[in-house]
């Protein structure tokens, strides 16, 4: 079960409270878990990668484990603790400004 942590305007749209727990299958990649994501939240396809190119969009981060996986590829696996269920794979809107 891999627990994601959505940030307040996706879960909005979501219609979710919290955590997400999902079952991923196979290995646990970013790709795995936003596509499973994205399998049960239809809603949220497009707004967390784009819709084409399955990037991460540019103002979204991804973080596990106190690091920052926003530019690791997609098809790498995700920290253990991930993958276990212990830590939670969060979604973050970047902040910009001035």
């Amino acid at each position: 079960m891999i627990r994601v942590v959505l940030p307040t305007h996706l879960r909005t749209l979501a219609r979710v409270e919290g955590e997400v727990k999902l079952e991923v299958e196979g290995q646990a990649t970013q790709r795995s878990v936003l596509d499973a994501l994205e399998a049960r939240y239809p809603m949220l396809r497009g707004t967390i990668r784009d819709h084409v190119t399955q990037k991460r969009r540019p103002f979204v981060r991804f973080f596990a484990c106190e690091q920052d996986l926003s530019h690791e590829p997609p098809d790498a696996p995700l920290p253990d603790a991930v993958a276990t269920g212990a830590e939670p794979f969060l979604v973050v809107g970047a902040i910009a400004g001035g």
